[in-house]
């Protein structure tokens, strides 16, 4: 992608884990960052940005079709509701929706996800066949129609989209087949790397892929062993949900006599291309292991607040020095600030203690660890090299309104603060993806045709309003 070398200057900016004043940033024809000049007044052939300048994140988790359930799951008829029982439900939805509707639903996603703070998204993409069960293929469609809906919502955007095929072969442990209601999913490893190839070879601009496994139960040991050894030394992001739920747990621990993080690192010995979804529920043995192979955790505070899955031990993996990205999974929630303000949240209502996540005498802030913790390891998930105000990065970035609410009056080092804890409405105005605007603002110029589109698709699979 080609923008042409260009520089922006901004009254503050987010550089170094610390607000720095009168920034100069400099674009490379590539739109990624070549350098940046703190203290430095503004040049004639500089952009002025009108607001304190902070990046953008990466939303390492995502299943872009489950937007159009969102609110759709939160009544109790009978009988308890759990993880399990939303996803029984949820199968419904998936076993409905065309290439062209998931077009809709992503697009109108990633445009809320756009406002929310994130210039990256990666799609743990599973959704791949038709709705009864055979694939699009030469005769009915690319194979790939499903992926290439997302990649097309993510283009019309401006949003960068690593995409990530699943390989989903197993309804669970010890169990050779998908159930019916599974049967849009079904892939194997060598499905899984053909996916991931073809898509890396499409050359489209902001658009990459890497590999996932669903979970322990839907991959078994020797797909996943077939997957390393088609992936082999490639440099690309390897995704798994894993200890999302005890009875998750408990299943692993009857077939493999280990418990799910145990297992993985003992037997597959993952690295720091490897991204583990969830990790809820952990031993401090476990987080060391993960910790010590150089992989990532992504935790999903709303999704995992809004389906009861339990509280991560987030203590521990800050101290375990592991790699921490947030994902916004299900899309009840489409923004990284309420994301960290639950992901605090959860903590002081477990602990019952207040800033849990702070670290006196190093990082007081609340807000500073968590998003410092966040951009730190928003690169690996989406298979980049850097993310953030650093060269060599992509230009992303977040130009926020000093008078908004929840920033009005504030003392410029508190503004990070005001943001994730005293905010109640979008606090930025303009939004940078490669060097360039995607929303201003806050406003996309495709905003209207993409929300009557949506707000079609969810007529046509839920009836008018």
């Amino acid at each position: 992608m080609n923008t042409g070398a260009k520089q922006f200057w901004a009254p503050q900016a987010w550089l170094d884990g610390r607000w720095q004043g009168q920034v100069l940033m400099h674009v490379n024809s590539s739109g990624h960052w070549s350098g940046f000049e703190a203290g430095r007044p503004a040049p004639d052939d500089a952009l002025r940005l009108d607001g304190p300048v902070i990046p953008s994140l990466v939303d390492a988790h995502s299943h872009a079709f489950q937007r159009a359930f969102a609110g759709l799951a939160e009544r109790r008829e009978a009988g308890d509701d759990d993880f399990w029982s939303w996803r029984d439900r949820m199968y419904g939805l998936a076993l409905r929706i065309t290439p062209a509707q998931l077009q809709a639903i992503a697009a109108q996603l990633y445009l809320e996800l756009l406002k929310g703070g994130y210039t990256q998204v990666c799609e743990f993409h599973y959704l791949q066949h038709r709705e009864d069960g055979s694939a699009y293929g030469p005769n009915n469609g690319d194979e790939l129609a499903m992926s290439w809906a997302l990649a097309d919502a993510a283009a019309q955007v401006g949003l960068g989209l690593t995409m990530l095929p699943v390989l989903y072969a197993h309804a669970g442990f010890a169990q050779a087949e998908l159930r019916p209601d599974q049967r849009r999913f079904a892939s194997d490893a060598d499905w899984v790397w053909a996916a991931s190839r073809h898509l890396n070879s499409a050359g489209r601009p902001l658009l990459n892929a890497g590999v996932a496994l669903h979970s322990l139960r839907a991959a078994h040991a020797e797909d996943i062993r077939r997957l390393q050894q088609l992936v082999g030394d490639a440099d690309l992001p390897i995704h798994i949900h894993i200890s999302e739920q005890q009875q998750e747990v408990a299943d692993c621990l009857a077939a493999t006599g280990q418990r799910p993080m145990a297992w993985l690192c003992s037997e597959f010995a993952p690295d720091a291309r490897w991204q583990l979804v969830h990790a809820t529920h952990s031993l401090p043995e476990e987080i060391d292991a993960v910790a010590a192979s150089g992989a990532g955790v992504v935790i999903c505070p709303g999704t995992e607040g809004n389906l009861g899955d339990g509280l991560c031990d987030l203590p521990g993996w800050l101290a375990s020095g592991a790699p921490i990205s947030l994902g916004s999974d299900s899309h009840v929630t489409r923004g990284w600030v309420e994301e960290l303000r639950w992901l605090e949240y959860g903590q002081r209502l477990g602990l019952r203690q207040r800033n849990v996540a702070a670290q006196p005498r190093r990082e007081p802030s609340t807000a500073a660890r968590l998003f410092e913790a966040c951009r730190r390891g928003s690169a690996a998930p989406a298979g980049l090299d850097s993310w953030g105000l650093v060269p060599g990065a992509r230009a992303d970035f977040l130009v926020l309104d000093a008078q908004a609410s929840g920033l009005l009056g504030l003392p410029a080092a508190s503004l990070l603060d005001g943001l994730v804890f005293a905010s109640q409405e979008r606090a930025w105005q303009d939004v940078y993806v490669a060097g360039r605007p995607q929303l201003q603002q806050g406003r996309h110029p495709a905003e209207e045709r993409i929300r009557a589109d949506f707000a079609a698709c969810m007529a046509e699979l839920w009836g008018k309003p």
